[in-house]
């Protein structure tokens, strides 16, 4: 058996391949594709080639935001039986090294990951038809959950490792810049957490249009209406918690200056060094945070997404066959046309 693979030979160079299947050993399963999203990373390493100090430098299968349907299983599996939905979990720790002995999973020292290319040789990706994994590595999904939503849990799990970072949402007011997917599933956690304001920033209408539907309270459009942030900034700030998901230096800066003395604020973006104005966190005794990826919390995202707490349809906005693969990354690329830009793949 053969499948067809996404696969990045270099910067802006997309080609669709084929490679041969093999069954699945023991332990394993062989699922076909569903539905793939097109993240961040993806982005970073068809426009530029890698992001901070990761390069591509072989080429590489993308894809780590999936979901499929069971096909094959090999011996030794229990739980799981052909024509099962799953969500995979791109992530896979070793177990052994002395942060997995610590249960921080996430902090892996020989961390496996699908479509990474910081280990060389890279770890090759899911946007591919047929895929043989793991069985610990897929997550049933409950009917009424489509693979376009299941394909979500990978961001959404991203979302609730930052949520678990951060204080209890409960009736606090929550500030989130940058209204990408994670920013629009951060504001959907913080509506679900209960929290009492939920206001999202972006430059563009789109995200922040998705953001209403997926709990904000209020969003503003910096690029047209900035005035209207300055009220948050002013008297030491407004907000108790707030998600920065941009990355971006004027973002943080609008961050530290609108969040509270002693209050949280949870770095989600990622990208190459940016400045960040140490003397006003110091000064206001913020609790300026990182978060990283996710371990239980998979788990824990594909159970919201079946009982109906958390609802991504509307962050889905473009799906693509993918022999389009190359169009697809560019419009995901294009904040202003999409929010989370899907793969579709070949049914068996």
């Amino acid at each position: 058996m053969q499948t067809r693979v996404c696969r990045l030979h270099g910067k802006e160079d997309i080609r669709i391949e084929s490679l041969d299947v093999s069954p699945p050993k023991a332990g394993e399963v062989r699922v076909q594709v569903g539905a793939g999203g097109i993240c961040g990373s993806d982005l970073h390493y068809y426009q530029d080639g890698g992001f901070g100090a990761i390069r591509v430098r072989e080429p590489i299968i993308l894809g780590h935001e999936v979901a499929g349907t069971v096909r094959e299983i090999g011996t030794g599996v229990d739980g799981l039986r052909p024509g099962d939905r799953v969500a995979l979990n791109p992530s896979h720790p070793c177990g052994s090294c002395k942060f997995c002995a610590s249960g921080l999973f996430q902090h892996c020292t020989t961390m496996r990951f699908f479509g990474s290319a910081l280990r060389f040789p890279h770890e090759q990706g899911a946007f591919r038809d047929q895929i043989v994994l793991g069985a610990d590595q897929c997550v049933p999904v409950k009917d009424g959950v489509t693979l376009a939503e299941a394909a979500c849990a990978e961001p959404l799990a991203v979302c609730l490792h930052a949520r678990n970072r951060a204080p209890d949402l409960k009736n606090r007011r929550v500030l989130i810049t940058g209204a990408g997917p994670i920013g629009v599933l951060c504001a959907a956690l913080a509506a679900e957490a209960e929290a009492s304001e939920i206001v999202v920033t972006d430059l563009k209408d789109l995200p922040l249009t998705v953001a209403a539907q997926m709990g904000a309270t209020r969003t503003i459009n910096l690029t047209t209406n900035s005035a209207d942030f300055e009220t948050y900034t002013s008297d030491k700030g407004y907000f108790d918690v707030t998600f920065e998901c941009s990355a971006a230096a004027p973002a943080i800066q609008s961050a530290i200056n609108a969040t509270l003395p002693l209050g949280t604020i949870i770095q989600v973006g990622v990208a190459g060094d940016v400045p960040v104005p140490l003397n006003v966190i110091v000064g206001k005794e913020i609790n300026f945070l990182g978060s990283h990826r996710f371990h239980e919390e998979f788990n824990t995202a594909v159970a919201l997404l079946g009982n109906g707490s958390i609802d991504v349809k509307p962050m889905i906005t473009g799906t693509f066959p993918l022999e389009n693969a190359a169009e697809a990354i560019k419009i995901a690329g294009d904040r202003g046309q999409t929010v989370k830009t899907q793969l579709s793949f070949a049914v068996e």
